[in-house]
């Protein structure tokens, strides 16, 4: 699966490099980077799709999230992440890294814009799990995100209990915040917060 996705992503990304000369090899010094066209993040975005789907649904839900219809300061906040090293992947890294700064907020916005995909999981109990309400302030009352927080609402369940899990255990440090928060709570406690969440529409 990661073996398939990587050499889909280096041939969207020699088709990006083809598709905008221009941005791919950078500025003259002194002079303003040139905005990217549509159609550059058009080309670039194929990268993404590779792993996280053309229609919406990754490859591997459980490994990779939604990224169309997630909040748009959140995508941008990862992407710089991943770029200066606050987040680690090695597949996202490099193509974080493979970007122009110029690129990534139109490239948020790009995803930002899409429908969220349709989920096919069971409708989510009438109570949500004890715990969860210290998320809304945040995620907000229908956990579909915030300005600055990410919409978790429909995100694969195992994407989410994997990244609960890392954060409590120090593993994913790029939010100091979620540490101290998912600490507070047990595995099982986090495991039904994550069933919940993934259930909702």
């Amino acid at each position: 699966m990661l073996s398939r996705c990587v050499s889909t992503i280096i041939a969207a990304g020699f088709a990006a490099v083809l598709a905008a000369p221009a941005q791919a090899q950078g500025t003259q010094p002194g002079t303003q980077p040139t905005p990217p066209t549509p159609a550059d993040i058009e080309a670039k975005a194929q990268m993404c799709a590779a792993c996280h789907g053309a229609n919406g649904t990754p490859l591997d839900p459980k490994t990779m999230p939604n990224i169309w219809g997630q909040q748009p300061y959140y995508i941008l906040t990862q992407l710089v992440h991943y770029r200066n090293g606050m987040r680690e992947n090695p597949v996202m890294a490099s193509i974080a890294k493979t970007l122009q700064q110029s690129d990534l907020r139109p490239l948020a916005a790009y995803f930002a814009a899409k429908p969220w995909p349709a989920s096919n999981a069971p409708a989510a109990p009438a109570e949500p799990p004890k715990g969860l309400t210290m998320c809304t302030p945040c995620h907000q009352a229908n956990f579909q995100g915030g300005i600055s927080w990410p919409r978790v609402a429909g995100l694969n369940y195992d994407y989410m209990v994997a990244a609960m899990r890392s954060f409590a255990n120090e593993e994913r440090t790029n939010n100091m915040d979620m540490v101290k928060i998912m600490k507070l709570f047990s595995d099982s406690e986090r495991d039904a917060m994550a069933r919940y969440l993934a259930a909702l529409k």
